[in-house]
Order: C-alpha cells, then sequence, then structure tokens
C-alpha cells in the first residue's frame, strides 16, 4: 500500500502516545528544581530521582499488564484504555499535597504509558507497509522529542514566578498534560482494529471488512486503483496464546532475536533515562541555572532528538536495519563517553554542555527508536503485544529503573567525577548493544511481517495447536 492520508491519520492518532510521554518527563525533569522549593512539595534531589523511578517502575508494571491484555482483547480496546488510565492518573498529579501521593500519581501515570508501547507499537507495525515500516516507526517514536519540546516551552511560561506563583506552576503542567490525553481519546476512537489480530483470534469477517473500508478510503483519496495485493500466507488461528508457548518462542525458538532485543532495550533506558531525567539537576547545580530558564536548554536538545529519527529512519529501510542499528548505537557509545569526560574536567558552559548532548542524542534517539522498532517487528503476531511488553520492562528495571535515582544520588554529591562514571556506564551499554546487533542483527526491512515469521534463515513461524 502506497503513502497516503489515511495512513498519515494513523499515525497521528496512534504516535501521539510518544508525544504525551515525552511532555510527562519533560515536565518533571523541567519542575524538578522547582519541587525542592518550600513552596511546593520541597522534595530534596534524592527524592525527585526516586519519584522518576516510581515512574519508571509503574511503567514496566503497566505494559506487563496491559500488554498481555493487548494480545488477548484486542490493540483498540487497550490504546484506549491505557490512554484513559494515562490522562487520570496525570490530573491526580497536579493534586498531590506530599511526597508519597505524588511518587504514587507518577507510578500510575507510568502505567499508562507502559502500556502504550504494547498497544500502540503491535498496532503501527501491524497497520503499516512493509517498505515504509521502518522510517515510519523511527519518525514516530521521534515525536516523543516533539512532546518534550512542548513541555519545555511550556515551562518558560507555567514557571516563571512573573506569570504563576511557584506553589501553582508545577501544578498547572500536570494538568494540562491530562487535559491533551483526554482530548486525544477522541481522535483514537476513529482508528480500527488490526486485522492481522481479527484474523488470529478466527473473526474473518471483521477483518475483512476492516481491510475492505480501509482499501476503499485510501483509493478513493489517492483517486486510483491500489496497486494487485501478493498471494495470500496461510494463518493458523491461535487465538490468545498461553505463557509456556511465549516463553519457548521467545527463549528456544527465537533466542538470538530475544538477546538482541533485550540489549538495544537495556542500554537505550540506561542512557535515556539516567541523563534525561536528571538533566535539570545537572543544570542546576553545576551550571547554576534556575528551574524557570531550564527550559531554555531543554529546547534545543529535545529538537536534536527530534531530527535523528526523521533524518536517519530512511537508512534503516534501505542501508538496513543491522548496519544502522550497530552504527547508530556505536556512534552514542563514543560521544556519551567523550562528552562526560569534557564535563568532568569542567570545559564546559551550560551552552556547550547543551550543544554537546544534542549532538549525541541526534544520533541515539534513532537507536533508540531502533530498539523499539527491533522488538515489535521480530515476533510473530500471536505474541507481539507481550513480547514488546517484555522486553520493554526488562530493558527498563535493568537499564533504566535504578539510573534516575542512581544519578540523583551522584548529582546530589556535587562532584563530577562521580557523575561522570555514571556516563561511562551509559556509553559502555551502549557500545555492548552495537556488538550484539552486529552479531545478531536481522535484515528485516522490505519484509512483511508474516516473511520474517516464516523465513527459514530468520526463524520457524510459531506453529502450536491451536486454542479454542
Amino acid at each position: 500500500m502506497p503513502w497516503s492520508p489515511w495512513l498519515l491519520r494513523v499515525v497521528v492518532a496512534l504516535g501521539i502516545t510518544w508525544i504525551l510521554d515525552g511532555l510527562e518527563v519533560t515536565l518533571v525533569g523541567s519542575v524538578a528544581g522547582m519541587l525542592g522549593d518550600p513552596r511546593t512539595l520541597h522534595l530534596s534531589e534524592s527524592q525527585i530521582g526516586f519519584a522518576a523511578s516510581a515512574y519508571l517502575f509503574g511503567a514496566i508494571v503497566g505494559a506487563l499488564v496491559f500488554g498481555r491484555l493487548t494480545d488477548s482483547l484486542g490493540r483498540k480496546k487497550l490504546f484506549l484504555v491505557t490512554l484513559a488510565v494515562y490522562t487520570g492518573a496525570t490530573l491526580a498529579t497536579a493534586f498531590s499535597w506530599g511526597f508519597w501521593p505524588f511518587v504514587f500519581f507518577r507510578a500510575l501515570t507510568g502505567a499508562g504509558i507502559g502500556g502504550e508501547y504494547s498497544a500502540i507499537n503491535s498496532a503501527i507495525d501491524e497497520l503499516m507497509p512493509a517498505h515504509l515500516r521502518g522510517r515510519v516507526d523511527l519518525t514516530i517514536n521521534s515525536t516523543y522529542w516533539l512532546g518534550a519540546g512542548l513541555g519545555s516551552a511550556s515551562t518558560l511560561v507555567l514557571l516563571n514566578p512573573n506569570v504563576l506563583p511557584p506553589s501553582l506552576g508545577w501544578r498547572v503542567c500536570f494538568a494540562l498534560g491530562g487535559l491533551l490525553g483526554f482530548c486525544i481519546l477522541f481522535v483514537r476512537k476513529h482508528v480500527p482494529e488490526s486485522p492481522r489480530w481479527l484474523l488470529l483470534h478466527g473473526r474473518e469477517k471483521e477483518a475483512e471488512a476492516v481491510v475492505a473500508g480501509i482499501e476503499a478510503e485510501v483509493e478513493r483519496s489517492l483517486k486510483k486503483p491500489l496497486p494487485p495485493a501478493p498471494e495470500p500466507r496461510p494463518l493458523q488461528v491461535h487465538g490468545t496464546v498461553g505463557f509456556g508457548t511465549i516463553a519457548r518462542v521467545l527463549f528456544q525458538r527465537h533466542l538470538r532475536r530475544s538477546c538482541l532485543g533485550l540489549s538495544l532495550m537495556v542500554a537505550q533506558a540506561f542512557a535515556y533515562n539516567a541523563i534525561f531525567f536528571t538533566y535539570a539537576l545537572i543544570l542546576g547545580r553545576f551550571y547554576g541555572v534556575p528551574s524557570d530558564k531550564v527550559g531554555l536548554y531543554l529546547l534545543p536538545f529535545a529538537a536534536g532528538n527530534l531530527l535523528g529519527p526523521i533524518v536517519l529512519g530512511r537508512f534503516f529501510d534501505t542501508v538496513g536495519r543491522r548496519q544502522m542499528i550497530a552504527l547508530t548505537y556505536g556512534v552514542s557509545g563514543i560521544l556519551l563517553c567523550v562528552t562526560g569526560y569534557a564535563f568532568m574536567r569542567g570545559w564546559l558552559t551550560a551552552t556547550t554542555q547543551t550543544a554537546l548532548w544534542c549532538c549525541v542524542f541526534f544520533v541515539a534517539s534513532a537507536a533508540a527508536s531502533s530498539a523499539y522498532l527491533t522488538v515489535s517487528e521480530l515476533f510473530p503476531v500471536e505474541l507481539r503485544g507481550m513480547a514488546i511488553a517484555l522486553f520493554y520492562a526488562v530493558g527498563t528495571a535493568v537499564g533504566g529503573l535504578a539510573a534516575p535515582a542512581i544519578f540523583g544520588a551522584l548529582i546530589q554529591t556535587g562532584e563530577r567525577v562521580q557523575v561522570f562514571r555514571g556516563y561511562l556506564v551509559g556509553g559502555a551499554l551502549m557500545l555492548l548493544a552495537a556488538l550484539v546487533a552486529a552479531l545478531f542483527g536481522v535484515p528485516a526491512e522490505g519484509k512483511s511481517l508474516e516473511a520474517l515469521a516464516e523465513d527459514p534463515s530468520l526463524g520457524k513461524r510459531l506453529r502450536e495447536p491451536a486454542h479454542a
């Protein structure tokens, strides 16, 4: 299927997930300094780092719970439910009255976002044409940074004490995030269920109706008939597969793919969660940037992260997945270590620190986006949602859950060398992931999801007795 206005609407409706996530993380990062003010929640740097870890813990739990439901109940139901959870929890965060309520609402917000990853990645890959899947997926993931930019821009006004008092500004930030999520619910309801998921559950007539409706709308918008469909492929009806089957597929039949997905997710989770969740603390403690000015430095940082996948994304479909994943992870790891060393030596200002992070994460953003693409396209439709959830959960738990708390504690020491050691760990993980990608990477560019599951050279498709 060629690119069309219908595909664009799907991308916008589903890609809003990453905008919301970017908005969430940026709001917390930007208000981090203000949350320590006695006029607000009066949190310490360690408590702010702990709250960030609570958000990630909630995302892990949400990914596992909602990921399972995504495979059993359908993509559409879950991407509506998870957005509703996010919206309610974010609004509740605006009314936090102390440290523990703030932590609880942050964890609940994370649960909604974690669930979104499984439902949305599954739906996007199952609705995108194979020849565009790589660049579209990376571009959608990059919109996280559009949300980050919006969050940064909003804090310049909302955290300005001349506009709103400190006790109120941070609450309005979270309330606006919740209201945005509520508006997106009305856009999401027009996105159809995945035909692949419907077929898997034996709902053939519904799947045919969805596909016929999509084709008719695309032909009307393009004003020409679609090219002939390829030869059909057999699909065995499985319904919802059990955890035993999931374990056999992930850790026996597709062990190499599992090692690849896990290494990519762990590395990017540590690098991003460690640095971005605590960037406002770095600017405040080591460069003296006031909390209401942090957004000025996060805006160019977000722009670099947004442009990276957009500029580099097409090469994942043309040059190839394995080559580009290994290259982006490797370059990111080297640049991360070099920039961390310059920080330790005191060679940088707040401006030059931000400029160097922009260069690092221009590449690292494409690398991180390719991790989500990898874990969503390399496993059968029977367990795609759960596979995404599992790799996201394990990767975030191992690579990202403790990272904000650890870096918060390192920053609180006030010693640059301690922070540099944390950056070295992040760089080493990215370099290790690059090596794994070079060894285990799958040439998935241009191949349909069914071809990836059936190709004997890539791993046979799941073939288990059908479940009632």
